[in-house]
């Protein structure tokens, strides 16, 4: 399902850099409810490349967990780069990993409003030299295929910039 966007080819070889350059990846999901973390930890040795994950479903454990402020929260909104960006720094400093992905959104089938719909995504990918690449991406379909567009265009982001770093 959307391996246009990623596929499993694209997992082995984004886990072969990571393995071979001795750097680790960690996640802070909110939409995606743990599925890049899954994605990830099916390809079997993805405990040498993969720290760990914290799926802060709700803004409260986006607080505790990932220090992001709830003054961000209320003047950008839940599903905003500036709150994935500070999920990244947060789950970064947690897991003092090489990479970190972090995603919010709307999976729907509720939630959505005219600003931010239902398949409004928010995506941001940091390296431990200081890249941060951050976007608002707008999926389409059920809830479970907004999940996967997200969760491997996350993937996606995260392994070009790997093999820009390389």
């Amino acid at each position: 399902m959307y391996n246009d966007i990623f596929n499993l080819s694209d997992m082995i070889n984004f886990q072969n850099i990571l393995k071979e350059n001795n750097q680790t990846i960690t996640t802070a999901e909110s939409c995606t409810g743990g599925l890049i973390s899954s994605m990830i930890t099916e390809i079997s040795g993805s405990s040498s490349i993969f720290k760990g994950s914290i799926v802060t479903y709700s803004n409260e454990i986006k607080e505790q967990e990932l220090d992001v402020k709830k003054s961000t929260m209320i003047q950008y909104g839940v599903v905003s780069c500036e709150v994935v960006k500070e999920m990244l720094i947060g789950v970064q400093k947690k897991f003092n990993s090489n990479f970190a992905i972090a995603v919010s959104g709307i999976a729907g089938p509720n939630g959505g409003t005219k600003k931010k719909p239902v398949g409004t995504v928010a995506i941001g990918v940091m390296s431990d030299t200081g890249i941060i690449k951050t976007n608002i991406f707008h999926f389409k379909g059920n809830r479970k295929g907004i999940q996967v567009q997200a969760a491997k265009m996350a993937l996606k982001i995260n392994f070009e910039i790997l093999l820009k770093k390389t």
